[in-house]
């Protein structure tokens, strides 16, 4: 069913500068923007007698929709932790967050708009 704009499909949100487009604005696709950089990632494990929280620091290697992969350089051992248990993302230097102008970027997720 389409909201009352006579008929007519949605038009997308406006572009603000310096902002992910809406339908963009992902965290997966902030996280790819970010391949590279130290993260610190803080993830909550429900029903988990050993431990319910955890703190993982390392490289982001990847991030798809479901996922994150985070590579520990002091030690060398990777993580793949699903983007259910991810509480919130911390860095210790500015973030990436705005699409380059031109071309786009590789891999950047993109679903129907809200």
């Amino acid at each position: 069913m389409l909201p009352a704009t006579g008929g007519q499909a949605p038009t997308q949100a406006p572009q603000v500068p310096g902002m992910l487009p809406i339908e963009q604005s992902y965290i997966e696709n902030i996280l790819r923007l970010n391949k590279g950089k130290l993260a610190t990632v803080y993830a909550t494990f429900e029903n988990n007698t050993e431990w319910n929280a955890r703190v993982f620091k390392g490289l982001i290697e990847a991030a798809g929709r479901d996922h994150l992969i985070l590579s520990d350089p002091e030690t060398g051992l990777r993580y793949l932790i699903p983007m259910i248990y991810l509480d919130y993302v911390t860095f210790d230097e500015e973030i990436e967050y705005d699409y380059p102008a031109f071309g786009g970027v590789q891999g950047l997720t993109q679903y129907t708009p809200r």
